[in-house]
């Protein structure tokens, strides 16, 4: 992992300079005859490219910040969706590993210098990357096959410097997301990252979930063998990546894999108290009995008496049309900004209720181009939806919830699942019901 902050700031900042020459040489293209459209979505697919080559080289915050953006694939225009998704399986699935000297050193930090007696076997060779470790496949001196994961080291500077540095970015990212607030986005995961950086407290949080979810025919977690600050062994746990059924999965597995995904979402706040917060297609499998598999947990929501149930009433008011009583919960929650011209009920309303178009059926199916719709619709600068959407605002303890749950929309986006989302909200989300 590059470690100077001169040399990780020089990488990020070759992004909007990539961008400037593309958009002069677009503005060549025009010139001579190529169309507004043709220029803009090659310069988009290129960008794109471009962008996630540089985040998955740097890893750290720069690649954790592109894992963010990529459940947003589906909300991008069609005609650049193809390199961007290309650009993102590339970053989800592999990044420059660390050499096997650095890894041996690691291990004999966190393990101590006999740390080989306590496996049979080691692999050498990263079965996978993240953005601030990569993960081995072993087995533990009692039989068992474990997955050991190692923590770049240098990862806790370059996590906080690159969070910094892509901050002054934001503005570029926009284009790439369009209907999602980057800066905040950005904001969020700076403060969350030193969380993800012990992996102590990761250990804790996958040990909540195996212990509540165990045996559960829907999901399963990893069991946690052993723990220390840069270094995780679980069981090991095979599986088919999401990514791989969004690529080429059947409708059936598509609608299987949705419906997995958004119970365990839901449900996990009730049953565990915590929420999973790190939703990107690398961190779920589908197992040969038809279990979703989750791994991952440095990032976790902690709710523990569940959803909040004013979120609940939010969705119940928004699809019965009650403008007025939903406006007025709103400014209890503190959604509205102060010293901000307070929005018309009705155009809160209609800024809202699309949002909650996949529970007025018994069931909804999530595509590319309904999230297109959604994102352009909150995004156009000239409608009366962008106004509103800006004189909003998410309050701190929904941020997270709102991120994760809009992560996990995009996820089913890519999916193009179909599922009874009606029944999970009913089931799981307090304050829907009443």
């Amino acid at each position: 992992m590059p470690r100077k902050t001169a040399a990780r700031t020089a990488r990020l900042a070759s992004i909007p300079l990539g961008v400037a020459g593309r958009a002069v040489g677009g503005w060549g293209k025009r010139l001579v005859g190529h169309s507004a459209e043709q220029v803009s979505a090659e310069l988009s697919a290129k960008t794109a490219e471009q962008l996630f080559a540089v985040l998955g080289q740097l890893k750290g915050g720069a690649m954790k910040f592109g894992q963010a953006l990529s459940v947003f694939e589906a909300a991008v225009p069609s005609e650049m969706a193809e390199p961007y998704r290309e650009a993102l399986t590339k970053l989800q699935a592999a990044a420059p590993p660390m050499s096997s000297q650095t890894m041996h050193r690691v291990l004999a930090e966190q393990l101590g210098r006999s740390w080989r007696e306590r496996f049979s076997s080691f692999d050498d060779t990263p079965a996978a990357a993240a953005s601030i470790g990569q993960v081995h496949q072993a087995v533990w001196h009692d039989g068992r096959r474990v997955a050991v994961k190692v923590q770049y080291p240098g990862a806790d500077q370059a996590l906080m410097s690159d969070l910094r540095q892509l901050q002054r970015f934001s503005r570029l990212f926009q284009m790439l997301v369009p209907g999602t607030e980057v800066k905040p986005l950005l904001q969020e995961l700076t403060d969350r990252m030193s969380e993800e950086l012990d992996y102590r407290a990761e250990a804790a949080h996958q040990r909540a979930f195996a212990k509540e979810l165990d045996g559960d025919p829907h999901v399963i977690v990893p069991r946690v063998v052993a723990s220390s600050p840069k270094v995780l062994i679980s069981e090991w746990v095979d599986g088919r990546p999401l990514a791989s059924v969004i690529r080429d999965g059947t409708r059936a597995e598509r609608n299987r894999a949705g419906l997995l995904l958004a119970e365990f979402h839901y449900s996990s706040p009730a049953r565990v108290g915590m929420l999973h917060s790190d939703p990107h297609p690398g961190n779920f499998m589908i197992t040969e009995d038809d279990r979703l598999c989750v791994i991952d947990f440095g990032a976790v929501a902690q709710l523990p008496d569940g959803l909040p149930p004013a979120h609940g009433r939010m969705m119940r008011l928004a699809l019965d049309g009650r403008s007025c009583d939903l406006l007025q919960l709103l400014r209890e929650e503190h959604f509205l900004l102060p010293g901000v011209r307070e929005p018309e009920a009705e155009h809160v309303y209609a800024y809202l209720a699309p949002f909650v178009e996949p529970l007025k059926g018994p069931t909804f199916h999530f595509t590319r181009r309904w999230m297109q719709k959604q994102a352009m619709r909150v995004s156009n600068m000239r409608s009366q939806d962008f106004r509103t959407g800006r004189s909003l605002n998410l309050p701190p303890q929904y941020l997270l919830l709102h991120r994760v749950l809009g992560g996990s929309t995009g996820i089913l986006c890519q999916l193009d699942a179909e599922l009874p989302v009606r029944d999970l909200i009913e089931r799981w989300q307090p304050g829907f019901s009443t």
